[in-house]
C-alpha cells in the first residue's frame, strides 16, 4: 500500500504528489471539474485546500472529497495493480471470469 508524502497544488487542477518509494508525478483533476461532487472545484480556491489524508492513504479535500494513493501511484508509475499487489498474479481457474463455468455450489 502506498502512501503520499508530500503535495504541491499547481496551477489548472494539477497536483504535484511524492510517494514514500521516491516516485513522482504531476495528477491532472481537470477533467473532473464541475462534473458531480467535484462541482465545488470550480472555485479554484476549494481546489487549492487539498491535503494528504489520514497516514498520506489519499488525497483529500473538504467534504469528504478524495482519492486512494494506490490508484494515484499506479496512475503516476503507469504500474498493473498486480505490481502493486502481486496475490493479484496467482493463476485462477478457468471458470473463475464465466458464471456459466462455475462448479456448483457446495451448500
Amino acid at each position: 500500500m502506498k502512501e503520499i508524502i508530500a503535495i504541491e497544488v499547481l496551477e489548472n487542477c494539477l497536483v504535484r504528489l511524492r510517494f514514500e518509494d521516491g516516485a513522482e508525478s504531476e495528477a491532472d483533476f481537470s477533467v473532473h471539474v464541475g462534473k458531480g461532487v467535484f462541482a465545488p472545484w470550480t472555485d479554484y480556491g476549494f481546489f487549492r485546500q487539498a491535503v494528504i489524508g489520514e497516514h498520506g492513504r489519499t488525497l483529500t479535500w473538504p467534504g469528504e472529497l478524495d482519492f486512494c494513493a494506490d490508484a494515484l501511484w499506479l496512475q503516476a508509475t503507469g504500474k498493473k495493480p498486480e505490481d502493486l499487489f502481486p496475490s493479484l498474479r496467482q493463476e485462477r481457474p478457468a471458470y473463475a471470469n464465466s458464471l456459466k463455468d462455475e462448479p456448483p455450489r457446495q451448500d
